[in-house]
C-alpha cells in the first residue's frame, strides 16, 4: 500500500510500510492504495480539530478520508476515477500529534513507539470506513486494530 517509515525521538521508528501492507491484507484490498500520515504538534492538530470538526483542543488523531461508504468494501481505483491519480487509489490523510501520542505512552505504560503504531492504524481503518461512535461499530474497529497489532507483535500478550 503506499509510505515507509518514521522516526520517533530516542524511541526507535514506525515501519508505516509494514503497518499498511498488513492493514491492506487485513481487509481485503487489491488495487494500489495512497494514504498520508503526518506527524504534528499540538498547535497544529488543535488547528485542524478546530477547523474540520468544531472542537477546540487537541487530540491524538485526525483523519480525513477521500472516500464514503466504503467500510468493509474492497476498493478498486476504477469505481473512484475522481480520487485516483492514474496509479493510486488516494483513501486520504491521517495527522498525528507527537506530544499527545508520547503522554498517552506515558499514561498507558507502553512505549511510544507502540502508541505511535497504534494510532497509525487507528486512523488507517478511519480512511477505510471504520468508526467507534456506536458500540457494534466500535467492536468491529477494536477486533481489526487488535489482529493487526498482534501481526506487528503488539499484541495484548506482547
Amino acid at each position: 500500500m503506499f509510505f515507509n517509515r518514521f522516526i520517533i525521538d530516542g524511541d526507535g521508528n514506525i515501519n508505516v510500510k509494514k503497518i499498511a501492507k498488513i492493514i491492506y491484507k487485513e481487509l481485503g484490498q487489491k488495487d494500489k492504495l495512497f494514504a498520508e500520515v503526518v506527524i504534528t504538534s499540538e498547535d497544529e492538530i488543535r488547528e485542524l480539530n478546530k477547523t474540520k470538526r468544531n472542537i477546540d483542543k487537541v487530540t491524538d488523531v485526525l483523519s480525513f478520508p477521500t472516500l464514503d461508504n466504503i467500510r468493509g468494501k474492497v476498493l478498486y481505483a476504477r469505481d473512484y476515477p475522481f480520487s485516483c491519480d492514474g496509479k493510486y487509489l488516494a483513501i486520504g490523510s491521517v495527522a498525528i500529534c507527537a506530544e499527545q501520542a508520547k503522554r498517552q505512552a506515558e499514561e498507558f505504560g507502553h512505549s511510544a513507539e507502540r502508541e505511535y503504531t497504534y494510532l497509525t492504524v487507528h486512523g488507517l481503518l478511519h480512511l477505510f470506513g471504520y468508526d467507534h461512535m456506536i458500540d457494534e461499530d466500535k467492536l468491529q474497529m477494536r477486533a481489526i486494530e487488535k489482529r493487526v497489532l498482534k501481526k506487528l507483535g503488539l499484541g495484548d500478550d506482547d
